[in-house]
């Protein structure tokens, strides 16, 4: 299309229309008039951005519609298709997903044509079809669950704004809130917090814990930043053995190792043993090592244990270590009265980490870091930018970017602001109480199974939001793990893929599983941002996925059989 006939199409406000849509009002005559696009002067890419204004709106309209079904238990979790399946449905709908043209070579031009609003839609279309529905009241799969329509609109807005929280230059409302978002969460946390505090909002959970051991290694070894780890002391850092992956990771980027990685032991409940972090202190001391950092967990990935802070931070302030405390998962507990005690002495650690995008129902991602040790973030990480952190320009106070490792960074803060605005204090403390409650509901349906017939077997007793249990078929109970024999562990561990496996087939419920422990294979089931979902919904899944275990261990059995003959 021309600039000219476009010109024409946007003056009889086609283009105007996709911004009506997003704003969910038309403007006055007078004021459509005067906002509309300037065309003169433009370049034909940017005529062509101009026409794209109705994209927007026309995508808005299909994200609306798809949340309104996300309730809909009877609407597939997700549509399995193979990567092959689903490369040919994008490309019979004339919107491949290759960018490459086929025969292109390198080079800018490679073979990728501009495609029409039409396709672009469907594309969109396509992608929420055949995309998990994580906000379905049967999504049990991972430690997020549905976003919040009040957090689905801050997202959008973020989107839409498109700016960095480096500076207050560029994002002033957005800086100005995150202060506040900040504060409110020290207030949570009570404590020291609540008298003096410093934090960001970080891109994952695992950023947050790479942020405190990096914080507590510099901290440890003052000269680190400039001399580098070479010449300097043993540095050793200690987590429980059932703590998540990042900080191996973290151990790695710093550059402290994993061989200074200690493990320490937890208990039957999955709790990291005081006494055995202890003994590991002192074990590193007596090799001439340098312990600096403990990394304690509120809500383990897959039990859900609390650590018992209080003990670790009294061993932590003897020996001069830096108390992080993981609470990613496990830290909506502290918008509970009802269970905020199983963060008891958190309020004492160094610093702390919290996914809000977790049990709260904020937009991947949404990960607050906050430490109790003011200005120590910018002491470590500032570089000084001289094109972004002038000192002589308005407001240069406020800027936080020089404070982090990153240099981009989204307002992520403003799901968390909004979403909190909207439901208020009871509403948050809501949501976190009615996932405990449904665990609770949930545990005590398996126990009775256990007792009356030995359907289903709790693998340990919940904590936080999660359960983790076994479906036994009917051929191999009773099963109980204390007494069972190597052959019954063995039949057990292949239950729960074959369950899955079936499940994904049917688009029913999604629900994780894994062997850790010693135990073999079994569900993790964990309640997060679990607003819609009800005591029905579990009671009736239960019954499906005892008939589909039954199916599937009869089908596995024929198959043995057929195999050995």
């Amino acid at each position: 299309m021309s600039p000219t006939a476009l010109n024409g199409a946007v003056v009889n406000g086609n283009a105007l229309k996709g911004a009506e849509c997003i704003s969910g009002a038309a403007a006055a005559p007078e004021a459509r008039s005067a906002k509309r696009p300037r065309l003169e002067g433009f370049c034909e890419g940017g005529v062509a951005e101009l026409a794209r204004l109705e994209l927007p709106g026309e995508v808005a309209g299909k994200l609306c519609a798809y949340l309104a079904t996300l309730q809909d238990t009877a609407e597939p979790v997700i549509r399995l298709s193979s990567p092959e399946a689903l490369r040919e449905v994008f490309r019979e709908a004339g919107i491949a997903l290759e960018l490459l043209g086929p025969g292109a070579g390198a080079g800018p031009s490679s073979g990728q044509e501009p495609s029409s609003n039409d396709a672009l839609v469907k594309a969109v279309e396509l992608l929420l079809q055949y995309s998990v529905r994580t906000g379905s009241p049967l999504f049990f799969n991972q430690l997020y669950a549905r976003a919040d329509p009040a957090a689905i609109a801050a997202d959008w807005v973020v989107a839409a704004t498109n700016t960095n929280c480096f500076t207050y230059e560029v994002a002033p409302v957005f800086t100005l809130m995150e202060a506040e978002v900040m504060r409110k969460i020290a207030e949570v946390i009570g404590g020291e917090y609540a008298r003096s505090h410093d934090g960001l909002f970080c891109p994952g959970g695992s950023i947050s814990n790479l942020y405190a051991m990096h914080l507590a290694h510099h901290s440890a070894d003052p000269d680190l930043a400039t001399r580098g780890a070479s010449g300097g002391p043993r540095c050793v850092a200690f987590v429980s053995d059932q703590c998540h992956y990042s900080f191996l990771k973290s151990a790695r980027v710093i550059g402290l190792g994993s061989d200074n990685l200690i493990s320490v032991g937890s208990d039957s409940r999955g709790r990291m043993i005081p006494e055995a972090l202890e003994e590991a202190v002192l074990h590193a001391k007596s090799q001439g090592f340098k312990p600096f950092f403990v990394g304690a967990t509120a809500g383990t990935t897959v039990l859900g244990a609390y650590d018992p802070f209080d003990k670790i931070d009294t061993i932590c302030k003897r020996h001069g270590l830096w108390h992080h405390v993981d609470a990613c998962w496990g830290g909506g507990a502290l918008l509970s009265e009802r269970h905020r005690h199983n963060m008891l002495g958190a309020e004492k650690a160094d610093s702390l980490a919290w996914n809000p995008h977790k049990m709260s129902g904020a937009c991947l991602q949404c990960s607050a870091f906050i430490t109790r040790h003011v200005g120590l973030l910018a002491k470590t990480n500032s570089a000084k930018a001289a094109y972004l952190f002038q000192p002589d320009k308005l407001y240069s106070d406020l800027d936080v970017g020089d404070k982090t490792i990153q240099c981009g960074r989204k307002p992520d803060m403003f799901k968390l602001w909004l979403l909190w605005k909207a439901k208020g204090d009871v509403g948050m403390q809501r949501t976190v109480d009615h996932c405990f409650a449904l665990a609770a509901f949930m545990a005590e349906r398996l126990r009775e199974a256990s007792t009356s017939n030995g359907a289903w077997e709790l693998v340990y007793e919940p904590s936080c939001s999660n359960v983790c249990f076994w479906y036994v078929p009917e051929r191999m109970r009773p099963f109980k793990w204390e007494s069972a024999t190597q052959e019954q562990k063995d039949e057990i561990h292949k239950v729960a893929p074959l369950m899955k496996n079936e499940m994904q087939r049917r688009g029913d419920a999604l629900i994780g599983f894994q062997a850790i422990n010693g135990r073999p294979n079994f569900f993790r089931m964990v309640f997060a941002a679990a607003d819609t979902v009800r005591e029905e919904d579990i009671v009736l899944l239960l019954e499906r996925m005892a008939a589909m275990g039954e199916d599937e261990v009869a089908k596995a059995d024929a198959e043995a059989r057929r195999s050995a003959a």
